[in-house]
């Protein structure tokens, strides 16, 4: 695994947004595979430590089904169709068609998002995105999988004890303020190069629903998430996060917040955070996540910590993957 050299020390955010021209606010040129992005913060030593998180030996895995979200939020992803053939009566095989990478739980390649105002991450061609060439693909992190402490904030269960609990119909803003509340509440302390895991209760609410407020809330384009904002960006950025996931639809809230300061920069995606996190400081996103039961039990154990793996389908230049994601309490 890529690691960075003893004693490395990186720029905080300011210091990248001080960076000249096209580098301003990005990370490009600061790891020594430019491909890998963030998780270059993870080095041998901290899967060591991760190890540490290892405590009743219970095992997660986060992933939904590939057909769970159907409907979904998404208006062009859809489940795929598996077909199971045999040759002869003692053969089975199967495939599947229409298998959108990105229909289910997820990691976001860094090739998913292209800055509107600087281009791809690590400054790659534009020519150079697309089928079969190999640069940001998300073979990067199959060949070499992401490992590590995974932390759990429990945003759901916070609103909760607080009595305001999370107005997913709305699609409710998560600023900044109220997760960082939610890891005081759990005693967390953050380190360079976790794996953050928002638990919010959205993909639980949303696969409860009937099929047909499924589709009236993906229509109305409105899903909970974290408030776009430039202190949050920011914060993930110093706190060396190596991978940013959720249990929702985004990540981040939809329609954008009014205010998101990113809506002159990033005008094709509505002022959306994305294309500061992959295409500016090479963060990979995590979305529709399973945290429901390995929130519940990290609840019970009071401990809220994991070794997690995420190992994406080693498909060359893809742009995102199923997250197969573990984590191992």
């Amino acid at each position: 695994m890529t690691s960075p050299e003893p004693g490395t020390s990186y720029p905080s955010h300011r210091e990248l947004l001080e960076r000249p021209g096209r580098l301003s606010g990005t990370s490009w040129g600061l790891f020594p595979d430019a491909g890998r992005g963030t998780p270059s913060f993870i080095g041998p030593g901290t899967v060591m430590d991760a190890a540490g998180c290892i405590r009743t030996g219970t095992v997660f895995g986060l992933d939904y089904a590939a057909d769970a979200f159907d409907p979904g939020m998404s208006l062009k992803r859809r489940a795929p169709r598996h077909t199971i053939y045999s040759a002869h009566p003692a053969h089975r095989d199967d495939y599947l068609d229409g298998y959108y990478l990105q229909g289910s739980t997820q990691i976001d390649g860094l090739r998913h998002r292209r800055a509107d105002d600087v281009g791809f991450y690590d400054d790659t061609p534009d020519e150079e995105i697309r089928e079969g060439t190999t640069a940001l693909g998300i073979q990067a992190w199959a060949e070499q999988p992401i490992a590590g402490r995974g932390v759990l904030v429990d945003v759901d269960g916070y609103c909760k004890d607080q009595g305001t609990p999370i107005d997913h119909a709305a699609g409710q803003p998560l600023g900044l303020g109220l997760i960082l509340a939610a890891a005081r509440a759990q005693s967390i302390t953050f380190q360079p190069g976790d794996i953050l895991m928002l638990h919010t209760g959205w993909c639980e609410w949303f696969l409860a629903l009937p099929a047909g407020d499924r589709t009236t809330l993906r229509d109305s384009r409105r899903a909970t998430g974290i408030e776009q904002s430039a202190e949050f960006v920011a914060w993930a950025w110093d706190i060396r996060l190596a991978v940013l996931a959720a249990d929702t639809f985004a990540v981040e809230c939809l329609p954008p917040v009014p205010a998101s300061p990113y809506r002159d920069t990033a005008p094709n995606d509505h002022g959306m955070m994305h294309q500061e996190f992959l295409a500016k400081l090479g963060l990979p996103l995590g979305e529709l996540w399973n945290l429901g039961p390995l929130s519940r039990h990290m609840n019970a154990t009071g401990n809220w910590d994991a070794f997690v793996t995420v190992k994406p389908l080693n498909v060359t230049g893809a742009t995102g993957s199923p997250a197969n994601a573990t984590a191992i309490t």
